[in-house]
């Protein structure tokens, strides 16, 4: 295991508070202001030109973050937060009878759950796995919500409540077996917990 110790120093902030909120705002780093000037000056420099360097960037990014979730390169794009991008995802399917069920664990992030729920509303449902002990979340009761009326089970790979990694793989299998869509959160796990999303 390589020693990370010497990244400690690197932020400043770590002085002053502990940040144990990694699904909010973690530990700044101090270089974030030398690249918050470099933003700052180059669309001083050159206006609305500025977007030529800008633009590459979320491509440039998202080959990094592919390169250690096992995507192919020019396969991830990058967006603000978890929750526009469910909202991005979520807009390539609708929810038409009998396909219509949406298969979610009440240990998601508040907004993915606002945004699944209102888009059920009208034309879907969402079948809600409940956590038994506000940890963990039981595979199987999972498996067996998800049938041949399930369109999507979005899901946490870690919870951000708990940090309860839960058995993404049997999860996809059934999904995949009846013909539904897994939309994967990783952003609790993504470089911490090993994933590969072209075995997944």
């Amino acid at each position: 295991m390589p020693d990370l110790s010497s990244y400690r120093a690197k932020f400043s902030s770590l002085n002053n508070c502990h940040h144990l909120i990694s699904n909010s705002l973690g530990a700044v780093p101090d270089r974030a202001l030398d690249y918050a000037q470099d933003y700052i000056e180059t669309w001083s420099r050159l206006g609305v030109r500025a977007w030529r360097e800008w633009w590459p960037l979320s491509r440039e990014v998202g080959d990094q973050v592919g390169a250690i979730i096992g995507a192919a390169p020019d396969t991830v794009t990058m967006l603000p937060n978890v929750t526009s991008a469910s909202a991005v995802v979520q807009s390539c399917f609708d929810l038409v009878a009998p396909r219509n069920k949406i298969v979610m664990v009440d240990m998601e992030f508040p907004s993915i759950l606002y945004v699944y729920q209102e888009w059920a509303r009208d034309h879907g449902r969402v079948e809600m796995i409940a956590s038994e002990d506000g940890v963990t979340v039981s595979t199987e009761k999972i498996i067996d919500s998800i049938d041949e009326t399930t369109l999507l089970v979005p899901i946490s790979h870690v919870f951000f409540r708990s940090s309860y990694i839960i058995e993404i793989e049997k999860i996809i299998e059934k999904a995949h077996s009846v013909g539904a869509y897994v939309v994967l959160d990783a952003f609790q796990s993504v470089g911490t917990v090993p994933i590969d999303v072209q075995k997944l």
